[in-house]
């Protein structure tokens, strides 16, 4: 009990204390989230100094009804086809954003792929494997994580697909 407490008081997210639980090398890095910015992919990639190919943004979509966790690069936009097809549908729209909201545990704009209260089931972009790391929230507005894409992709058991455009 006294280890989650310290973990919470430090600032941890979920998805920062599943990181940390599962022993994976990561660097958390903070902005200061300007409210105003129309995208927030974007900010965090502007405000991290970092290329929008290698910033991620997480995405919830219904395939078929179910909710899927779709990551792909802030630089361009979900594929919804190519997400059905990925996990063995035939539909996806985007989800509600109260829903995915509730559903994952996270508000809009700090929705990560990682800790979420309910496991979904989960796309990477594919293109996400050209680089030795990305970034993707880290539970909040303002947050990044930033680690290899394969580690990504074994703790949310994603399966790797072309679902950016």
């Amino acid at each position: 009990m006294a280890k989650k407490a310290k973990k919470q008081q430090a600032g941890g997210t979920p998805a920062t204390v599943a990181l940390a639980a599962a022993g994976v090398a990561h660097t958390v890095r903070s902005y200061d989230h300007d409210p105003s910015h129309p995208s927030y992919g974007e900010e965090a990639a502007e405000a991290l100094g970092v290329p929008p190919e290698r910033v991620f943004k997480t995405l919830v979509a219904e395939v078929d009804g179910r909710l899927t966790v779709a990551v792909v690069p802030v630089a361009g936009s979900l594929d919804l086809k190519a997400l059905a097809a990925a996990v063995g549908g035939k539909r996806a729209a985007m989800a509600d954003p109260t829903l995915a909201e509730r559903t994952t545990g996270y508000v809009r704009g700090g929705i990560s792929p990682l800790g979420q209260r309910k496991k979904l089931p989960t796309v990477l972009d594919s293109s996400a494997t050209g680089h030795p790391t990305i970034c993707v929230s880290a539970g909040r507005r303002g947050l990044e994580v930033e680690l290899a894409p394969l580690d990504l992709a074994k703790l949310t058991e994603a399966v790797l697909a072309p679902i950016g455009r």
